[in-house]
């Protein structure tokens, strides 16, 4: 007994050593901090779940300032100004119509003589183009020369009768008439009046500067009375024939100016709308609108093809860049800040589309903030929340509020209002009051609609239940 006592105190005092070794060591180590709160993720995340009562649409994103900054998410305010763009289209160039002359034969003959003129000359008024016999050619000379003498011997006699003047002169008128009719141009008959000699041939003259657009002549023809010899145009002034579609006429005003560009000669003009009201070309289904330009060096021709550009600037209206809409073709969307953030899905109704920016005419109003860029991103988080959440079902929207609400959590909170065998479901109980109040305000917006983005699998609407009396 005596020699286990040793023993028993040395293992004693080892047990004391440690526990004292171990409590001092407790002592002077550090205390581990307190769990700090996980700092705001960088991540896109999502009120949906948390917000249950919040009165928030469903599919509403919140994204920190890092995350936005990163994934380049720009914020500005809708407003409402002048829609500005340019109206391109394709013209056509065509003759005018007023300044387009056509020579036709105005007797029986045969054509004696042709010049050197072809499609596509450019002729001069008076300019000779060919020249031709008539049968009546003869006579009409006869009876003129013999008005003209008639005049003379009356005008070198000193007792002549006024009235026996003015019955010469009405003479004279007719048989100058008559060689007119026959096609003979004023210098021929000033030519022959000089001379007093008779012509065999009518020279056929242009009766003004242009180009021959057609020429249907050669010699030795024999032609009838009415058959169209040449066709020319004064192409100092042309139209242009442009193709617009559908709605787009309206911004077309008589006299609004527009600038026509022939590409391969890099040469541009100025041109006017006419007051011709367009016409609509069932073939290529689109309106023909008629522009008119100056042409002074003849560098368009007809059936050329220009680009036109027409400055256009209607009423003002609220328009967004084409970014910030998600156009899934059955529906548009954009993401409005509701809080700094904060984006909540929305459905517009765009009309217009020009110039990189898309006219919404429906569902925004001035003054709203909305996402400019990154939707993309912000459309898919919110695709991922709803599923998550278990709101990949058909949504309605408020008819009061305009905020897109989840069916099951309005029937489930009894925000559910019938109204001529329609059902409307709200986002808040104030919402529903109001309704109730005067429906017949808010029933003409739609009531049930589809998730925001379009999500491939949704759920079909479901039936509306009949109203209950």
């Amino acid at each position: 007994m005596k020699k286990s006592a040793p023993i028993v105190l040395l293992v004693v005092l080892a047990v004391a050593v440690f526990v004292i070794g171990f409590l001092a060591g407790r002592r002077g180590r550090p205390e581990a901090p307190a769990p700090e709160p996980a700092p705001a993720s960088a991540a896109v995340s999502s009120p949906t779940a948390e917000n249950e009562g919040g009165g928030q649409a469903p599919g509403s994103v919140a994204v920190d300032a890092r995350k936005r900054q990163l994934i380049g998410i720009r914020v500005g305010a809708v407003e409402k100004t002048p829609f500005r763009f340019t109206l391109r289209v394709l013209g056509r160039v065509a003759a005018d119509e007023t300044r387009l002359f056509i020579i036709n034969a105005a007797t029986n003959g045969w054509i004696v003589h042709i010049e050197p003129a072809t499609p596509g000359s450019l002729v001069k008024k008076d300019e000779v183009l060919a020249s031709f016999y008539a049968p009546e050619l003869l006579s009409a000379q006869q009876a003129f020369l013999y008005a003209l003498s008639t005049v003379d011997r009356l005008k070198e006699q000193a007792q002549t009768q006024d009235r026996q003047f003015d019955a010469v002169e009405v003479s004279l008128a007719q048989s100058r008439d008559q060689l007119t009719n026959l096609g003979m141009g004023p210098k021929q008959i000033e030519e022959i009046t000089r001379t007093r000699e008779r012509v065999q041939q009518v020279r056929m003259v242009s009766p003004t500067t242009g180009i021959i657009i057609s020429r249907n002549i050669f010699p030795g023809l024999k032609f009838v009375q009415g058959q169209e010899f040449f066709r020319i145009a004064d192409l100092r002034r042309i139209w242009i024939l442009a193709d617009v579609f559908e709605g787009e006429d309206k911004f077309l005003k008589p006299g609004q100016k527009a600038r026509a560009t022939l590409a391969s000669q890099r040469l541009s003009f100025e041109a006017t709308v006419s007051r011709i009201l367009p016409l609509f070309d069932p073939e290529s289904r689109t309106l023909k609108v008629r522009l008119e330009a100056d042409n002074p060096d003849y560098a368009l021709r007809p059936d050329m093809f220009v680009d036109v550009e027409l400055p256009v600037e209607s009423a003002a209206a609220i328009s967004v860049p084409a970014d910030a809409i998600l156009d899934s073709g059955l529906r548009q969307t954009v993401f409005v800040e509701r809080e700094e953030g904060l984006f909540e899905p929305r459905e517009v109704r765009t009309g217009l589309r020009r110039g990189g920016r898309v006219e919404i005419t429906e569902g925004l109003e001035p003054g709203e903030r909305i996402a400019l860029s990154g939707t993309f991103l912000i459309d898919s988080e919110s695709r991922m929340d709803l599923a998550a959440a278990g709101l990949d079902v058909t949504l309605a929207r408020d008819p009061v509020g305009g905020a897109m609400v989840s069916i099951a959590k309005a029937e489930k909170a009894g925000r559910k209002s019938f109204w001529s065998g329609q059902a409307y479901y709200f986002a808040t109980d104030e919402s529903k009051e109001e309704f109730d109040r005067n429906p017949q305000k808010y029933a003409a917006k739609p009531a049930v609609e589809k998730p925001p983005g379009g999500s491939a699998g949704l759920s079909p609407a479901p039936e509306i239940e009949p109203a209950k009396r």
